[in-house]
Parts: structure tokens; sequence; C-alpha cells
């Protein structure tokens, strides 16, 4: 079977909205873990100090997955980001928030300070999880989106009780994703907190997925468009939950964190499968659906782009895979690190 252009590109977006939201998902667990699991100002340092030279690389997924969709689906981007304006801009100014409180944190020795600026991790990393499962789940729903692929979406065509069970279950992967993270970057009693913390956690992570699941079937289309491929998704995403939970239960920490890794590349890979091939889905009438076909660009553009992707996309991997190596060592609070 030979893809279309049309199709791999659509298959690169969903691979970097996987890769982001893997990476930046431990990202936004440690975030959380902040105020959950980190009991002094010490122990924030070593939280932040986990994430400290790898942070901003995780979120050039994101960056790099924005400009696909802009320049391959002009049409989608076009839509998404107009009817979804409010929170996609929230999303990116707590994004921003983060970096400037990773950067200004250390610049004054005064714990009102410091603690501002924990906060706003907390806050950002909490919330951004929660508005990305927003999206998700109102882009398999359906925004009213017209003829000419013009969206007049209120807030309440996309917070809705489905988005909502969404959000939660997105934000709760997130969380047991960095609380693994912790265990395999950290030593002594704040490893032994984040790792009976996740024992608790993945309960509520399984309760909620399998509640994201059983609303899906009743507020979309997905099973009856793609049912047959997304049973064996849903289904491999239980027992990738199901060991996640034995692992942690035995503290074999590196594999718990590849199991939730698993979890999160699962999740998005189904949202992505049940909207194929739309992009965004219409609740006004299934004709004005945008699809890869009448949102993408030229066929001569796709063309150049790939060529492009193909040729640069090894050296960002590269690199990225060199940083982690580099910074592979566990974090201790001796070693006063400020990043």
């Amino acid at each position: 079977m030979v893809l279309m252009l049309n199709e791999v590109w659509f298959i690169l977006i969903a691979v970097l909205f996987v890769g982001f939201l893997f990476l930046e998902g431990f990202d936004f667990g440690v975030g959380m873990a902040m105020r959950f699991v980190a009991k002094t100002p010490g122990e924030r340092r070593v939280l932040i100090n986990t994430i400290g030279p790898v942070w901003d690389g995780n979120e050039v997924w994101l960056i790099t997955a924005g400009g696909a969709m802009f320049a391959a689906f002009p049409n989608w981007y076009a839509t998404l980001f107009s009817g979804l304006y409010m929170p996609l801009v929230i999303m990116l100014l707590l994004l921003i928030g983060r970096g400037v409180a990773f950067e200004f944190r250390s610049k004054l020795d005064n714990p009102k300070w410091r603690d501002t600026w924990d906060w706003t991790i907390f806050v950002s990393s909490l919330l951004n999880p929660f508005l990305w499962g927003v999206v998700f789940a109102a882009l398999m729903a359906g925004l009213p989106i017209d003829s000419e692929m013009n969206i007049y979406a209120s807030l309440f065509d996309y917070i809705t009780p489905y988005t909502l069970i969404g959000a939660i279950a997105i934000t709760l992967l997130c969380f047991l994703h960095g609380l693994f993270f912790i265990t395999l970057k950290t030593t002594g009693d704040l490893q032994n907190r984040a790792r009976e913390t996740a024992k608790k956690v993945v309960y509520a992570v399984g309760i909620a997925l399998v509640a994201f699941v059983v609303a899906s079937y009743f507020y979309t289309d997905i099973f009856e468009v793609r049912g047959a491929v997304l049973i064996p998704i849903f289904a491999l995403i239980v027992v990738a939950v199901i060991f996640a939970r034995s692992f942690a239960l035995k503290s074999r920490d590196g594999w718990a964190f590849t199991m939730t890794g698993l979890t999160i590349a699962l999740t998005v890979t189904s949202v992505f499968v049940g909207l194929f091939p739309r992009v965004m889905v219409s609740s006004i009438n299934h004709a004005f659906d945008l699809t890869i076909h009448n949102a993408a660009s030229g066929p001569y553009s796709l063309k150049v782009m790939t060529i492009v992707a193909v040729t640069l996309i090894p050296f960002v991997l590269g690199y990225q895979i060199w940083s982690y190596y580099v910074f592979r060592k566990r974090v201790k609070e001796e070693e006063h690190l400020e990043y």
C-alpha cells in the first residue's frame, strides 16, 4: 500500500503529538509532584533539576507539531486555532509562565519569591495536560464547523462532561508518568514517596481511562468509524495500565515508566485513529468535516516539506537522545544544581 503525502503528514503530526505528550507528560507530572510529593524547598529544587536540562527540548515537539500542521494542513490550523483560540492561548501563556518560573525562581534568595514561582510551575503543569485533554476530546466529539470551514464554538461547545472526563484522564496519566520519572531520577525519601504515591494514583488513572473510553462510545462516532482498529488499541491501554501497577508494586521503576509512556502513546494514537481521515469533526453536518484532503496544502508543498523533514529529523532526534544520555544520572539534593 502506497501512502499519499496527505496521509504521511497526518501520521507525522500524530507522532509529534505522541512525542510531545510522552516527553512533556512527565515534565507536567514532575511539576504537579512539587506540591504532592516534595515537602521542602530543597526537594522541590531536586524535582526541578530532574527536568531542568530537558524540559525546553521536550516542548520543541509541540512547536514542530504546530508548524507541521500549519504547513501541511493550513485549513486545519486556521479552523482549530480560531475555534479553540481561548484554551490554546491559555495553554501557551501557561507554558511561557512555567519557562519563566524555571529561570526566575533562583534569582532572589527570598522564600516568598521562590514560592510564587513554584506555584506557577505547579498550576501550569496541572492545567496544561487538562486543557490538552479538553482539546483532544472536543476534536473527537465535534465542533460547530460550517460549509466554509468557519467555526463558531462557544465555551460550552468544548467544555462538556465528555471533554472534562478526557481532561481528567490525561491529567492523571501525566501525573503518574511524572511520578515514575521521579523514581528513576532521585534517591532516598523523595524517591520512596513518589513510588508510594504512584501506587495509589495508578488506580485513579485506570478508572479515568475506562470512563473516557466508555464516554467516547456515547459522545463520539469513533467506534462506528474505526471500531475494528480502536478496540485492540483500548485493550492494549488497559493491559499497559495493569502492567504499570504490577511493576510499581514490585518497585521496577523503569518498566513502570515504560508502561505509562506506552499508555500515553496509545491514548494519543487512539485520538488520531478515531479521527482519520478527518482532522476535525463538524457537529453541524458531517459533510462539513475537515479531512486530510480538503484541509491539506498542495502536492508540491507537501513534497518539498517531506524532503526537508526527512533530511532534518535524524539530526533533531540525535541531539535529543544525546541530551538525555548526558544528563542520565540521578539527581541529589547535595549537588546544588541550578537550572
